[in-house]
């Protein structure tokens, strides 16, 4: 009796031992799991991050090139409407001069 008492607290130690290897064995994978996500979750966020300060550098070009246009055409227009006002003198002397 002593000895099959003996032989049965051994199995189950043996079968307890092993259950905690396979809880641990689990669980360290869950652990991996998790930590792989977490990074790959940050990966992410940190893509986004990068995307909105490149589109915010983007917006800010996109403004300074609207902007230089803009200048641009005004000073073109100037240069149009002063050449208009020369010509306009120039044809008001030919009529002055006709005369």
């Amino acid at each position: 009796m002593k000895k099959t008492l003996l032989v049965i607290l051994t199995v189950g130690a043996f079968a307890f031992a092993g259950c905690d290897k396979d809880k641990a064995a689990i669980e360290e994978k869950k652990d991996a799991t998790t930590d792989a996500l977490n990074a790959q979750k940050k990966a992410v966020g940190d893509a986004a991050d990068a995307a909105k300060k490149q589109a915010g550098a983007n917006a800010d070009a996109s403004k300074a090139q609207i902007e230089a246009n803009k200048d641009a055409a005004q000073a073109q227009i100037d240069a149009d409407k002063k050449k208009a006002e020369a010509q306009a003198a120039a044809d008001k002397a030919k009529v002055d001069a006709a005369k």
